[in-house]
C-alpha cells in the first residue's frame, strides 16, 4: 500500500466532511484510521462507511475546471439510476412549483447519502434563490417588467437542460448564480 492509496482516502474523507456529512469526532477518527492503514482492508470500511456498498471513485477531481483543489464539491459521477434520477428532480421540481423546497428537500434527504444528488440539488437550489432574488429585485423598477418574463422563461428552459444533463450522469452549472449554499 501506497502514500497515495491513503492520501485518496483522506481526500475523500475531507470532502464527507466539507459537505457536512461528517462531524468532526467521525472526520478525525477517519482521518487518523486512514494515516495509520498499513494495508487496503484498514482503508476499505472507511470508504464503506462514507459511500456504504456502492464503489468510490478513485481520484475526485474539481467540479468545475476554475475551481480550487481544495472545492467542496468534486465530480462524482454515478451509475446508479435511482442517483440520476434524484439529481434530475432537484433540477425539475421547481417547474411544478415547488421553487426552492424541491431542490431543499433533496439536498437534506437525499444529499447525505448521494454526493451526485447532494451536488445537484446544491446548485439547483442556488439557482432558485439567485432567480427568486433577482425577480424581488427586478419589481422595483420600471425595466423589471419587461424582464422578469425574460428572466423566468430562460430559468425554465435551464431547469430542463439541468435536469436532462442530470439524467444523462453529466454535470450542469446554472451562468450567474450566486452560490449561497455550499
Amino acid at each position: 500500500m501506497s502514500n497515495q492509496d491513503r492520501e485518496q482516502v483522506v481526500e475523500h474523507v475531507k470532502t464527507a466532511y466539507a459537505e457536512g456529512r461528517l462531524d468532526k469526532f467521525e472526520f478525525d477518527d477517519r482521518l487518523e484510521r486512514a494515516m495509520t492503514a498499513r494495508v487496503h482492508g484498514d482503508l476499505m470500511p472507511i470508504m464503506q462507511e462514507l459511500y456504504g456498498s456502492r464503489p468510490a471513485h478513485p481520484a475526485p477531481y474539481p467540479f468545475t475546471a476554475n475551481a480550487p483543489s481544495g472545492a467542496a464539491y468534486r465530480d462524482v459521477r454515478t451509475d446508479a439510476g435511482s442517483d440520476r434520477l434524484g439529481a434530475a428532480a432537484a433540477h425539475l421540481l421547481p417547474l411544478v412549483g415547488l421553487f426552492a423546497i424541491g431542490p431543499l428537500i433533496l439536498m437534506l434527504a437525499a444529499g447525505k447519502t448521494s454526493p451526485y444528488i447532494r451536488r445537484h440539488a446544491v446548485e439547483a437550489l442556488n439557482f432558485q434563490l439567485t432567480l427568486l432574488a433577482a425577480t424581488v429585485v427586478l419589481a422595483i423598477t420600471f425595466v423589471g417588467a419587461v424582464l422578469t418574463p425574460v428572466l423566468w422563461i430562460g430559468g425554465v428552459v435551464m431547469s430542463v437542460i439541468a435536469g436532462v444533463a442530470a439524467l444523462g450522469g453529466g454535470d450542469f452549472r446554472y451562468p450567474w448564480t450566486l452560490r449561497m449554499v455550499k
